[in-house]
């Protein structure tokens, strides 16, 4: 049987790390992509992954990506993690190169690896059945929320990359799903959206019964990967039970009502 081979981006930390043991922890090859190759070194020793340290709002960076995958072997798995918030602004005060920022690290970033890496897939699954592309986006895709407007603007266009590949592909053995989680709580991604104050990065999650966490999600990503061919998961939406909508929030123990 063919060792599966994916490719992991945003692979340093949170959702991407835990996407690359729960794979590897499945029997797959993994690549995991990220800037810091320190971590991703770490990643390797850890658990037998093999890295590649790039930036992908970097078009070079990209293309010899791909040209080191073509090189070492099947890519039968995209899994495009990599992303992230800046700022809590409203749309009257927003900083424009956040937002800029923003749609670099989750819109372009998709695209161009998307197209980098869509010549592998297809080989990939004319050899062995089918190929996956899946992409993490966020509820704040969907639905909006004040002070969210940048990164809304943001995961939904992604999300929108996601849908309209799909439709490309059409008569294509190749899968496209996204997963879009809510809250989730990692050690970088408030933090860094909040201009690095942990203070106020643990109020977010204040009094949150069990956020969902990193492997939450990599534990979805790996069984949309692993589910029958046939099977596409087009879209899978996960929250905690504690957040019932993008706006709905409890805060403290869950206990049944009275």
């Amino acid at each position: 049987m063919t060792t599966r081979r994916a490719v992991v981006t945003g692979a340093s930390s949170g959702i991407g790390a835990a996407t690359v043991r729960a794979l590897r922890a499945k029997g797959w090859d993994v690549v995991g992509v990220a800037r810091r190759a320190d971590r991703l070194a770490e990643l390797d020793a850890e658990v037998g992954s093999v890295s590649f340290a790039a930036d992908l709002t970097a078009a070079a960076d990209v293309s010899a990506l791909a040209e080191h995958l073509a090189a070492s072997g099947a890519v039968h798995a995209l899994v495009h993690v990599a992303g992230g918030a800046r700022g809590t602004d409203l749309v009257e005060n927003g900083d424009p190169e956040d937002w800029r920022w923003m749609f670099e690290v989750n819109v372009l970033s998709a695209q161009r690896v998307t197209a980098a890496l869509l010549p592998l897939l297809r080989a990939a699954a004319a050899d062995d059945d089918h190929a996956d592309a899946l992409y993490v986006t966020s509820t704040a895709a969907q639905t909006a929320y004040p002070g969210g407007s940048g990164y809304n603007a943001a995961k939904a266009g992604e999300s929108m990359i996601a849908r309209a590949l799909r439709l490309e592909l059409n008569g294509e053995p190749i899968r496209v799903t996204e997963i879009a989680p809510g809250m989730v709580y990692t050690e970088e991604f408030t933090l860094n959206r909040l201009g690095g104050n942990q203070a106020a990065a643990e109020k977010v999650y204040e009094g949150v019964a069990e956020p969902l966490t990193a492997d939450d999600v990599a534990d979805v990503i790996a069984y949309a990967l692993s589910a029958p061919g046939h099977v596409n998961l087009d879209l899978v939406t996960m929250r905690p039970v504690a957040q019932s909508a993008q706006h709905l929030l409890a805060r403290g123990p869950l206990r049944p009502r009275a």
